[in-house]
């Protein structure tokens, strides 16, 4: 609580003054004397001496849960194809689903400029990262990586547990598309027949043609 609390702050003072230096901040009334650039970095002096209080909780679920909520959005975008109806006259309509009422599915129409703007809302921030490709969860040797962690942290081994599943089990539950399956009949499965060497960089050779 103690680190979120502090990095909650100065993320957030920190986006005060980058808005008050670009003038997208301003004080009116009984502020207005933060307009001074002066009484604003006193105030903000202020601000980081002080103690923030960040409230946080349990997810009601349980984190894996949460986990399969979040794993949904590492390899999909804001919205998929399937879902666009009609992009015309410079609006745009989509499916969508209200949950307010007993989950049905009906059609919002937006103005381009609004859907790319709610769009753009779930890009990450500037040194943000979908999926981590280094460390323990990196792709290569990861399950032999994360069987270690329990290991040092006492926990139980893949093998105590459930079967972890591979990607392609993963993507079918959360697709309904088999990565298995034959893209051009939907009938077929592919099999590996043969794993290929990566390729090696040949020095061209010269021929002398005189």
């Amino acid at each position: 609580m103690r680190v979120l609390s502090r990095l909650f702050r100065r993320l957030f003072l920190e986006s005060m003054e980058k808005a008050f230096n670009s003038g997208k901040l301003q004080f009116f009334a009984a502020l207005e004397f933060l307009r001074d650039p002066h009484a604003f970095a006193e105030r903000i002096a202020q601000a980081k001496e002080t103690d923030w209080v960040v409230y946080t909780k349990r997810p009601f679920a349980g984190p894996q849960q949460v986990l399969d909520y979040v794993g949904r959005y590492t390899h999909r975008v804001a919205i998929s194809n399937n879902r666009l109806i009609d992009i015309d006259n410079g609006r745009v309509k989509f499916h969508w689903k209200d949950y307010r009422d007993n989950s049905q599915i009906k059609v919002m129409d937006l103005e381009a400029d609004e859907f790319i703007r709610r769009f753009l809302l779930h890009v990450l921030p500037e040194g943000f990262q979908r999926i981590r490709y280094y460390g323990f969860l990196a792709n290569r040797d990861r399950r032999n990586k994360l069987a270690l962690c329990r290991q040092l942290l006492g926990m139980q081994t893949s093998s105590q547990t459930t079967s972890i599943k591979d990607y392609r089990e993963r993507y079918q539950e959360l697709t309904g598309r088999s990565l298995t399956l034959c893209p051009r009949c939907q009938k077929g499965q592919m099999v590996i027949v043969e794993s290929l060497p990566p390729a090696i960089c040949r020095v061209p050779v010269c021929l002398d043609s005189s």
